[in-house]
């Protein structure tokens, strides 16, 4: 008898999110995605674009945030919870703060400039008026090994790219 493993809820959901990353992956940018849900339903999705918009604010999240508030016809986003494939940055957890958003469920931590608990953690912050449950570790790994295999080929692009304006100089 084959048994198989019914994935949770929060699986199912970051599957979405890490289908996004993929769509920033294929145009070079760092592989980050995100859903919002509401009543079972996807009703944001974003992926990193902030090269290919040339804007700072072109993170997974704001893109989703944007999306589901229009959805919602409202920026309080309080039924609703969000995921994402790795920890936000200190624009997106303050964003996901100002909009109520009451969940968020992550894949890996960023510690660089992560602010959901790796540089710090405004997502739990008792002096403001909304603090976020959190949940860490969906699908880490996968999400962890596409972070990874995009720096590895970046630096090794770069690199070519280096020695190709290098000879062409001589």
């Amino acid at each position: 008898m084959v048994q198989t493993r019914k994935i949770s809820e929060d699986e199912k959901y970051m599957k979405e999110a890490f289908r996004q990353a993929k769509k920033a992956y294929a145009l070079g940018e760092v592989p980050i995605g995100c859903v919002i849900v509401h009543d079972g339903k996807i009703i944001g999705r974003g992926y990193n674009r902030r090269n290919t918009d040339k804007s700072t604010l072109s993170h997974a999240e704001m893109i989703a945030i944007r999306r589901a508030s229009k959805v919602i016809g409202d920026w309080r986003l309080e039924e609703c919870t969000l995921y994402v494939t790795l920890e936000p940055c200190q624009m997106c957890a303050g964003a996901i703060v100002q909009a109520r958003i009451p969940k968020v469920v992550m894949a890996c931590m960023n510690p660089k400039a992560g602010c959901a608990g790796s540089v710090l953690n405004i997502l739990d912050m008792p002096a403001f008026n909304h603090q976020v449950e959190l949940v860490r570790g969906i699908m880490e790994e996968e999400c962890a090994q596409m972070l990874k295999d995009f720096f590895k080929e970046l630096r090794i692009r770069n690199k070519l790219e280096k020695e190709t304006r290098k000879s062409s100089l001589l």
